[in-house]
């Protein structure tokens, strides 16, 4: 970790402190250490197991890819993948570090950068995929009583589905109409050129945009000729977002909320995570909380329980892959072992 990231962390967990006693400004302190006690401890180390399959799933997609691609990754190594990318998504804005920070481990592992960036290519793909499909059934199903009852979050949703949807419009686009992509590209680019002082750095970026286009294509080629692949490390995935959306209906069951549904609960974890995706602050910090309270307060009604919950889920959304990631960040890779060359 650089000097930067490490001030930022300090920054975020100092930030979550502040937010967490905001919270419970207007609650009984005996309340809350009431529910504490009162909390059935089975439950939540269920959302504690859920959080860990969905880091351990998110490792195995690694593997399967890298291994089609011609390595027998250690498991080990494999789940410091997804707990470095937690680390890396919660201290920076848009959760942007995850990419260049799961590219870093990879080539720490002594994976070739062509291997890594093909498998990091083919597992974003596919997890952006997943989330939109995810997203879609989830506002078929609860957008109606989000708008009902929120209007304002009703409008972040519907944000947050075209941005993402036009993520994988983009993706189709370069897979199917490459040549007519990179000349809509170039197009829509060159208004840049004025915002940029030398034309030098103008071409730089045209030709770093181009790289990406014709990198993606040549994965998307690869992926459409291996069908099979595809399906199984869809399937991985969906299981993975299954495990990880299903948290909070854990949580209220360990404050004793009997009422709410699993479907339901489920469906506003999804739009949840989707409103966070529109914070620039690391983790969607404050915005993350506020959508929480807003959306549970219709499953529980307490208040010092409803705070409770906010900081459980945060403890296990969020913090706690950030420590694992910390802890992974120090551990050495293993060698790797290439099974094109033991053939």
């Amino acid at each position: 970790m650089t000097r930067n990231n490490k001030i930022v962390l300090v920054l975020m967990l100092i930030l979550g402190t502040a937010i967490f006693i905001f919270s419970v400004r207007n609650v009984s302190f005996n309340s809350l250490i009431g529910d504490i006690i009162k909390l059935k401890w089975q439950w939540l180390l269920l959302a504690v197991v859920s959080m860990l399959l969905s880091f351990f799933l998110e490792a195995l997609v690694v593997r399967v890819l890298l291994k089609r691609e011609g390595s027998l990754f250690p498991m080990r190594d494999a789940i410091r993948i997804p707990l470095i990318e937690q680390l890396f998504n919660g201290i920076t804005p848009f959760s942007s570090g995850g990419q260049p920070a799961q590219l870093f481990v990879l080539l720490q592992s002594g994976i070739d950068a062509g291997r890594a960036t093909s498998v990091l290519l083919m597992k974003f793909v596919v997890y952006q995929s997943m989330i939109v499909i995810n997203f879609v059934f989830s506002l078929l199903i609860g957008f109606q009583y989000i708008s009902d009852k929120i209007h304002a979050l009703s409008l972040l949703f519907v944000l947050g589905f075209i941005i993402h949807f036009m993520v994988i419009i983009s993706l189709l686009l370069i897979m199917y109409w490459y040549n007519f992509t990179k000349k809509m590209v170039k197009f829509f680019f060159k208004p840049f050129k004025f915002f940029l002082k030398k034309e030098s750095r103008y071409l730089k970026w045209e030709q770093i945009i181009d790289e990406k286009i014709d990198s993606f294509y040549k994965e998307s080629l690869r992926l459409k000729r291996s069908w099979r692949l595809l399906v199984k490390i869809s399937l991985l995935t969906l299981v993975q977002l299954f495990f990880y959306y299903i948290i909070p209906f854990f949580i209220l069951l360990a404050l004793g909320v009997t009422n709410a549904n699993l479907i339901m609960v489920t469906t506003m974890h999804v739009l949840i995570v989707m409103i966070i995706s529109l914070f620039p602050i690391p983790g969607g910090s404050g915005g993350a909380e506020y959508s929480f309270s807003i959306i549970f307060t219709s499953f529980i009604s307490n208040a010092s329980k409803l705070v409770l919950a906010m900081l459980l889920w945060r403890l296990i959304t969020y913090y706690l892959g950030m420590f694992l990631g910390m802890i992974a960040l120090v551990i050495k890779p293993q060698k790797l072992v290439d099974t094109d060359s033991k053939k």
